[in-house]
């Protein structure tokens, strides 16, 4: 999303005049500063339970809520990696698929790419078998650095982030 919005901000900027300031971040780091006393006029939030949460504080303004964008989860692996095509599929051997190797992902606790992937793996049945083999980032292009740069042999981001790297 961060590529998107910075040419929606320079084109905003060139035709209003109005500079915008943008923060990127995990849902959850960046409802927490709002909560804090951050100034916000727009929350784009990949998680709706951050925009539940800040909607019951009154963070938010409900009202103007809308529901712009949806996005996929996909596996992903570096260039070079000797991973072939990949059926993903209830009980599939991710675990074996990394050997001793990590999967990137966001934050489980926390990113909304990290607690999609989560709920993915558990519908999938395989969550147990690789929980301990995560290795978690801050935010999705945390992750695909760690997969470009050889730090894990698969990731689990947004089909937009993969496809806006070179991985």
């Amino acid at each position: 999303m961060k590529n998107a919005l910075d040419e929606v901000d320079t084109l905003f900027t060139n035709h209003s005049g109005i500079k915008v300031v943008a923060s990127y971040a995990a849902s959850s780091a960046l409802m927490e500063h709002i909560e804090q006393g951050a100034s916000a006029d727009v929350f784009l939030s990949a998680d709706t339970e951050w925009l539940d949460y800040g909607a019951k504080r009154n963070l938010i303004n409900n009202d103007t809520r809308e529901n712009l964008l949806g996005n996929r989860l996909v596996l992903t692996a570096p260039k070079d990696s000797k991973i072939d095509a990949v059926t993903i599929a209830p009980g599939f051997a991710l675990a074996a698929l990394v050997g001793n190797g990590r999967i990137a992902s966001g934050d489980v606790r926390a990113v909304p790419a990290g607690l999609y992937a989560k709920a993915a793996l558990e519908k999938l049945g395989v969550w147990s078998s690789v929980e301990s083999k995560l290795s978690m980032s801050e935010n999705v292009r945390a992750a695909l650095v760690l997969v470009s740069r050889g730090g894990a042999p698969l990731g689990i981001v947004y089909e937009t982030d993969a496809k806006s790297t070179q991985v």
